[in-house]
């Protein structure tokens, strides 16, 4: 089947894997390997997310309290070289926010992708196994997360620029360019190439789909905006009993900014495998199963 074709249609489907060696079709579904609906593709990261929910909770919340840390610990310090002046404080306080966030996105992209994708093929790994993969593909994962932010603030900041195209017509622009490398990290993990070689990857399996992925990419911004808006509702509900206390209010401002980050690079990161296995069952037939015979039938073959 040729891959246009293969968007439309595909092979019948299948279950991710057990270990268990009599697992077979019978094995609990967390995510069907093949193609997928539009409807699944915003569903199913939620399902990778749930399938391993304690132990993203708790990289979540180990990442959260210390890149926490560190912005008080940087305000602390800024406060104390400056005076603490109100001006001096602020600028302090959202750049550390910024960095941490970008950093704990960082850390918790390349341990959702790693659990996500082990999850895929019917095992649970631990944190530390997720941690260890982190390491070993380190440098990948960061050039495409530099690469990944040069994309969200040169787009949108030349739309901004460009009154002729705007701030809302470079976002469909900046979702098709994330939906070309949507798969970057996933592809990473899983066939152990070069970052270079991911990349190329990532494009040939976005052939076709590209506004597909795209779309799906601004429905999860707009399901995050939805989240965040009671988030920021509950922090400035808190504010009110804290006071104007300066340390009261970024710790409040900065905590949220930082869950906010790691609940996104979460979702992200478990759509990217999702649309990683969509993209391979369209594509490639990865849900075509191959019967391996049996001893016995082997035996009697020769």
């Amino acid at each position: 089947m040729l891959p246009a074709a293969a968007d439309q249609a595909g092979p019948p489907s299948r279950q991710a894997e057990s270990t268990a060696p009599d697992a077979g079709l019978e094995a609990p579904e967390t995510v069907p390997i093949r193609p997928l609906a539009f409807r699944e593709l915003l569903d199913l990261p939620f399902a990778v997310i749930q399938a391993d929910i304690r132990t993203l909770a708790a990289c979540a919340i180990a990442g959260l309290l210390v890149a926490e840390g560190l912005v008080v610990v940087i305000n602390v310090a800024d406060s104390a070289l400056t005076d603490g002046t109100a001006a001096a404080s602020a600028v302090s306080a959202i750049a550390s926010t910024l960095l941490m966030a970008w950093l704990l996105r960082l850390f918790l992209r390349g341990m959702t992708v790693s659990i996500g994708l082990a999850r895929i093929g019917g095992r649970a790994m631990s944190w530390r196994a997720a941690l260890a993969q982190c390491h070993r593909r380190f440098g990948a994962l960061l050039a495409d997360q530099l690469v990944y932010t040069v994309f969200g603030i040169a787009i949108p900041a030349v739309g901004t620029v460009v009154l002729v195209i705007g701030l809302l017509g470079a976002t469909p622009l900046l979702g098709w360019l994330r939906a070309r490398r949507l798969t970057v990290a996933p592809v990473l993990f899983a066939e152990s190439v070069p970052y270079r070689d991911a990349v190329g990857r990532a494009k040939i399996l976005a052939v076709g789909a590209e506004w597909r992925l795209a779309w799906l990419w601004l429905a999860l911004r707009a399901l995050l905006l939805m989240l965040v808006v009671p988030l920021v509702g509950a922090v400035l509900f808190v504010a009110n009993f804290s006071g104007t206390h300066r340390w009261a209010v970024v710790v409040l401002a900065t905590t949220g900014a930082l869950l906010i980050a790691a609940f996104a690079a979460v979702m992200d990161a478990a759509a990217s495998v999702i649309g990683y296995v969509d993209r391979r069952c369209r594509r490639e037939g990865w849900d075509v199963r191959i019967p391996v015979p049996t001893n016995r039938i082997a035996r009697a073959a020769r």
